[in-house]
């Protein structure tokens, strides 16, 4: 996405300026004769050699950088602070996540001048104040945010950025604080309607709820056998292939060691949501086109069913564009930050 420097071939030949004599120019002549084309050593140059060998010879020489240090990170452009209705950015995690996700959006938000605040859900992440077995549903998982935006001063607003079924619980604070929130941002998420619940918009590939809790191995049951299954533990192999296809190795291996089970009454708590309170802050949305859980047709369906404001889309991300696409991820969110 970012910016490509291209300079025509023209500007190559004939060396860096000043005039050839007539000797020189012969010589030249002479010397381009006796080249011959190698073809089986071009067939094996890939684009990306080339356009670095192009580089080498139009740009300055730069220091070698050693293979184990990152690429050089680009600034972000400026952004005019005075215009922004708030600086405040409340990251909420999705389903089995925690604050811990946001690490690599944390610090770029910073950078740029925001104030982000990265939650714990209750029972999730460091949030271990909650029992999870003991969730009534999706009230009590959102209470942390819905405790932090009480506790606003009057008329001071924040921007919320929900991923996955955190769409849902920014949508219950959507309902509960509208004058509060100054944007919401769903995160290949689940901006769902009135009446639906998370779940609902898994429907497509895990069936009914109904279905799901006879069948799925992966059920615990917090509160007994013979009580409904309380939370949902996925395995390191599903977690990679659900949420993390396009992440580094790294970052799989941390949300392998951090991700906790998914509480499963917040994920069938249908919402009520109506136009005088949710639908009086603007909505965006992020589509991820390389996501596993939410395919991109069902994200195109979210959009139609339930119009945001404006619909952005990653290229090349997963579920989980917080670690496989920080930079693009954080583009946007300072672009709607602007809006």
């Amino acid at each position: 996405m970012g910016n490509k420097l291209c300079m025509p071939i023209r500007d190559l030949k004939g060396g860096f300026g000043g005039c050839r004599t007539k000797k020189e120019k012969r010589l030249s002549s002479s010397s381009q004769r006796k080249l011959v084309p190698r073809q089986k050593e071009t067939d094996h140059l890939s684009h990306r050699f080339e356009s670095f060998i192009i580089n080498r010879i139009v740009s300055r020489p730069r220091p070698r950088r050693s293979l184990s240090e990152p690429p050089p990170i680009r600034k972000q452009a400026p952004i005019a602070m005075e215009k922004l209705e708030t600086k405040k950015v409340v990251l909420v995690h999705g389903e089995g996540f925690g604050a811990w996700c946001w690490y690599k959006i944390v610090p770029l938000l910073e950078e740029a001048g925001m104030l982000p605040i990265a939650l714990d859900l209750a029972g999730s992440g460091a949030n271990n104040r909650t029992d999870i077995n003991a969730m009534t549903g999706l009230e009590d998982y959102a209470d942390p945010l819905t405790n932090y935006l009480g506790s606003l001063a009057d008329h001071e607003k924040v921007i919320l950025v929900g991923h996955s079924c955190g769409g849902a619980v920014i949508s219950f604070a959507m309902e509960r604080f509208p004058e509060r929130i100054s944007k919401a941002i769903f995160v290949s998420a689940t901006m769902v309607t009135k009446g639906q619940s998370p779940f609902d918009l898994f429907v497509e590939q895990l069936g009914s709820a109904e279905h799901f809790l006879q069948e799925s191995q992966n059920l615990e049951y917090g509160n007994g056998r013979e009580k409904p299954p309380t939370n949902l533990r996925l395995e390191k192999e599903q977690i990679r292939a659900l949420y993390f296809n396009r992440c580094p190795t790294k970052d799989i291996a941390l949300a392998a060691l951090s991700m906790g089970a998914v509480p499963l009454r917040p994920m069938m708590d249908k919402l009520v949501l109506t136009p005088e309170n949710y639908g009086s802050v603007r909505r965006f949305f992020i589509q991820t086109m390389d996501n596993n859980i939410f395919r991109p047709q069902i994200q195109d369906e979210i959009v139609r069913k339930n119009p945001p404001h404006g619909v952005y889309r990653i290229k090349g991300s997963d579920h989980s564009p917080f670690l496989s696409k920080p930079r693009s991820l954080n583009k946007i969110l300072l672009e709607i930050a602007q809006l």
